[in-house]
């Protein structure tokens, strides 16, 4: 199965819940092993989720999704116009993560 190189940054006080991290360079499976179809951006932020995070998961993920509050962009891009989590990754995607909810 071919892989994808996906480049991943947390910022805004998201690379807090990644071991002081921002940057990350992920190979990810270029298909979904259960369904076969092009890998998604949704596959991404479980793989994440599941294999990146070891605590305060409920502070990424919501539900089926990134939580409220945190923007996603794909190669600078609101993934909004991308189609967000229906969004098939390609290779050398950048996708950033960044937190827009501070304390005060």
């Amino acid at each position: 199965m071919s892989e994808l190189t996906i480049n991943v940054e947390f910022s805004g006080g998201m690379e807090l819940l990644f071991q002081n991290v921002s940057k990350h360079t992920i190979k990810f499976p270029a298909k979904n092993e259960k369904t076969g179809n092009a890998s998604t951006l949704q596959d991404l932020i479980f793989y994440i989720r599941d294999n990146m995070m070891t605590e305060k998961k409920d502070l990424f993920v919501e539900k089926d999704t990134v939580r409220p509050g945190i923007l996603v962009l794909i190669n600078n891009t609101d993934w909004e116009l991308c189609d967000e989590l229906e969004y098939e990754l390609e290779d050398k995607d950048e996708i950033v993560f960044i937190s827009t909810l501070h304390g005060g």
